[in-house]
């Protein structure tokens, strides 16, 4: 590889653009909308406990596997908890939209255009070997995460034309205008959260490998114990430089941090239960129902709690992969999200305690509901003669069921193969075959085995309509190899957002990530509107812009039927021991365990 030169200087392998206005002043904090909710003088944020006890262990039973220490390149399953190892130039708050506050900067200028970012690192910040994490060190991580880290820091890290180190605490960014001729104004923000590396560790280590070696951070923890694959272990670092930042003060309680691999989720819950984790996130509301169940439950030693939050749940679903030419068409997707009673599903799999997910950021104002209103409608009529008209005169519902099983989706059973008929596929002795007397069969990969029940129901669905669908649930590890290359029909897969989605969503639904190896583009979206709406989504001026230009993508997505949507909770379901303790208030986005503390004795 090329070796890569870094001066105090303008980088010279970036692009030219226009140079910004010179900002006016340092601030402390930066929101995507509108002003940061904290002033320069806040001491901690307002959901932690800056007087929680410090030490003890917590340790988490978690499922799948790891073979790397690098969590910001393509290659490899990293271990959880990497993120505690590494820091950024800021921190984000969790009870606001989008807003962050100084870390490894303690401040920063930004122009009214955000075509420029300057950031100035704070003089305490220290890797854990006692150097100091420089502007060189963040020219480094600018530079290998761009030539080798993940698609969509890739992306997002190309928008930067230019770089430069005045001295050693004092970094500039000038950015890209985009081909309208405006700047990104998402990325000072974006450059805020980029993960820093220090230079010196990584001289002659190849940063786009996997490393089972432990790498040199400035966060909270550091790298303890490995067992490749199955357990990974954190201690936190005593003299952490950053304990006493208002953006840091009550997190990160916990003297040491355990994480244990075990191959499904029912052994990671046998561990639990054991003693063996101390808190777990439940997602299967059958097991929330009766897994927990025994004496430890009975006795308040262990606590079931479901916490609100108003972020946007996952939008989980069977996710088409249209790269295959059995999905391209619109009529066939249509028709295999017709078949199954999703009302029985949810009932008897998942103890009617789940929703229907019907929008890609549900649980949240960002969902498209009902028709466009006018701001929407502002943002769609560009493209009216390249949507369906339905999408602007009739809201999108989901094909209702009565919840009686399979025959109770008679009705849609019907509709389902009319759609079918059209795309000319026809039922022949049982089964569904084309023109050519191929038939209709397709694979579900799935790399969860809790996944099996929903898709094995949905396999059995389709038998109805003569389709011969195969489950196959593979290891963690050849699952994520084969999402990498979208090497599968149809997957049951997630997308999750914040409330202040931004360039992200091009990595998610672009036409560019569509041929992108470990995007999240997985139905292979290659939509002109997608891609228009998900760029303006980012260059949103106000939080009603954004609202409104969030809800119109969500809409376009609903009407392109790239998936067959499943459920999703409202609220976090947590099971932890009672030594765990955590604050009364619980942020925007949800429980955050870093704020958690342990009781001894407790």
């Amino acid at each position: 590889m090329p070796c890569i030169l870094f001066a105090l200087l303008c980088l010279a392998f970036f692009p030219l653009a226009a140079r910004a206005d010179p900002p006016a002043k340092a601030v402390h904090a930066i929101a995507m909308h509108g002003d940061p909710a904290y002033p320069a003088d806040f001491a901690h944020f307002a959901y932690v406990n800056p007087d929680a006890p410090k030490g003890g262990t917590l340790r988490q039973a978690v499922t799948g596997g790891f073979d790397t220490l690098n969590p910001h390149v393509v290659k490899g399953v990293p271990a959880l908890g990497l993120g505690l190892v590494f820091e950024t130039m800021l921190a984000r708050s969790w009870d606001e939209p989008f807003s962050l506050y100084g870390l490894l900067a303690e401040s920063l200028e930004v122009p009214e255009d955000r075509g420029a970012a300057v950031f100035h690192l704070n003089p305490a910040a220290r890797w854990h070997d006692g150097t100091p994490v420089t502007a060189a060190d963040v020219l480094f991580s600018l530079e290998v995460q761009r030539a080798h880290g993940t698609p969509n820091r890739r992306q997002f890290y190309a928008k930067v034309a230019s770089a430069a180190a005045p001295d050693e605490r004092t970094v500039r960014f000038i950015f890209a205008t985009g081909p309208d001729g405006r700047f990104d104004r998402e990325m000072p923000l974006l450059m805020g959260l980029m993960p820093i590396h220090a230079k010196a560790w990584w001289a002659g280590r190849d940063f786009a490998a996997t490393t089972l070696d432990p790498p040199l951070g400035s966060g909270p923890y550091r790298v303890k114990q490995v067992e490749a694959g199955r357990r990974i272990v954190y201690e936190r670092v005593t003299n952490y430089w950053g304990r006493d930042l208002p953006s840091r003060r009550g997190l990160f309680n916990a003297g040491t941090l355990d994480f244990t691999y075990y191959r499904d989720d029912s052994v990671a819950l046998e561990a639990f239960l054991a003693g063996q984790g101390d808190v777990r996130r439940e997602s299967d509301p059958a097991k929330w129902a009766t897994g927990y169940d025994g004496p430890a439950l009975r006795t308040g030693r262990i606590v079931l709690e479901e916490l609100p939050h108003r972020r946007p749940e996952f939008a989980r679903g069977l996710i088409f992969n249209t790269r295959r030419p059995l999905f391209q068409d619109i009529r066939v997707r249509r028709a295999l999200g017709l078949a199954t009673d999703f009302a029985w599903i949810g009932k008897t799999l998942f103890h009617g305690a789940l929703v229907r997910t019907a929008s890609y950021y549900p649980n949240s104002e960002l969902a498209a509901e009902g028709v466009p209103g006018p701001e929407e409608l502002a943002v769609l009529e560009p493209f009216r003669d390249r949507l369906p008209l339905e999408l602007f005169t009739t809201p999108f519902t989901l094909p209702r069921t009565d919840g009686g099983g399979p025959a109770g989706a008679r009705d849609n059973l019907r509709e389902a193969l009319r759609l079918l008929a059209e795309a000319g596929w026809r039922v022949s002795g049982g089964r569904l075959t084309d023109g050519a007397g191929r038939p209709f069969a397709f694979e579900i990969l799935l790399g969860n085995p809790a996944d099996e029940r929903v898709a094995l129901e949905y396999a059995r669905s389709l038998e109805r309509l003569g389709i011969a669908v195969t489950v196959r649930t593979v290891d963690n590890a050849q699952y994520q190899a084969r999402l990498d290359r979208f090497d599968f029909d149809m997957t049951l897969r997630w997308w999750i957002s914040s409330l202040s989605p931004g360039n992200e969503q091009l990595y998610y639904y672009g036409s560019e990530a569509a041929d992108q190896p470990g995007s999240r583009n997985y139905p292979g979206i290659r939509d002109p509107v997608v891609d228009a709406i998900a760029a303006s989504i980012a260059e949103a001026r106000t939080r009603d812009a954004l609202v409104a230009r969030v809800r119109a993508l969500d809409r376009v997505l609903l009407w392109g039927h790239y998936m067959v949507p499943l459920f999703h909770s409202p609220t976090d379901r947590m099971a932890r021991w009672s030594r765990l303790k955590h604050p009364e208030a619980t942020p925007l986005y949800g429980p955050l365990v870093e704020s958690w503390w342990i009781e001894e004795g407790g």
